[in-house]
């Protein structure tokens, strides 16, 4: 990925899943990516592994969440969520460098 290519949707969502399937295990390979993580996972998506998770988010995609600003606990509640939010990121991101 050049600096102003941003990967496709279904591509983020792969690697959105490959990421969280590392932390979250057994239990996560069978949920769909609309599944609230914490009504799904329960204990096994608890804040510290939420913020695990949101943490590998932004390594494997070179993006940073802003706990103050952003809604994490909207945007890192579902997978699909994780894949619009991190999409958006790196939308904002290829513009900003185009200028």
């Amino acid at each position: 990925m050049n600096s102003t290519t941003v990967p496709t949707t279904e591509e983020i969502h792969r690697r959105v899943r490959a990421v969280l399937d590392v932390r979250l295990g057994d239990a996560f390979a069978s949920l769909p990516s609309n599944a609230d993580l914490q009504q799904a996972l329960g204990e096994r998506y608890d804040s510290l592994t939420a913020m695990e998770c949101i943490s590998a988010v932004e390594e494997a995609f070179g993006i940073e969440v802003d706990f103050v600003a952003d809604d994490v606990r909207h945007w890192f509640s579902t997978v699909e969520r994780m894949v619009s939010f991190t999409h958006d990121r790196l939308e904002d991101t290829a513009a900003l460098l185009e200028q």
